[in-house]
């Protein structure tokens, strides 16, 4: 397979039990790069298709093209993006305080912020601007984090 990523591209990640994790990529955003949207598998599939109807385990940015060039992760086929997922998310970001506290949140749809102060429940469940690297992506779905 190509190491260019492509919208689509399933995206396979070994883990270090043994296990496969997987993530489509859905976007590319000229600041923060490609957006990975990580799949709640752990077991290899046959056929990606099966991927189809995977439940979502959490959205974060992520060095793809880096990755793939060091092997550290691989292209194994390309899905349609779901519907549901074609438009770019609503990122929830802020800054913690001493105690680790965030005060004042920010809501930022890939273009343009907006500072919310608190967040209510539903903003809570929009996933945290950030580029992470493979360790994190990695400890992530090990501990079925859903940031």
């Amino acid at each position: 397979m190509s190491k260019r990523p492509k919208i689509g591209d399933i995206v396979e990640i070994p883990l270090p039990d043994g296990g496969i994790g997987y993530a489509q990529y859905t976007h590319k955003h000229k600041r923060y790069g490609a957006l990975l949207r990580v799949l709640k598998v752990r077991d290899k599939v046959v056929d990606i298709k099966e991927l189809a109807n995977a439940h979502l385990q959490f959205t974060t940015f992520f060095p793809l093209s880096a990755a793939l060039s060091r092997e550290i992760v691989r292209i194994v086929g390309n899905l349609p993006v779901k519907d549901e997922l074609i438009k770019f998310p609503v990122f929830r970001a802020g800054v913690p305080n001493q105690s680790g506290v965030v005060e004042t949140w920010w809501l930022w749809d890939g273009e343009s912020e907006e500072r919310i102060g608190k967040l209510s429940l539903e903003q809570m469940e929009f996933p945290i601007r950030g580029v992470i690297n493979d360790t994190l992506l990695i400890e992530r779905i090990c501990s079925g984090w859903q940031g």
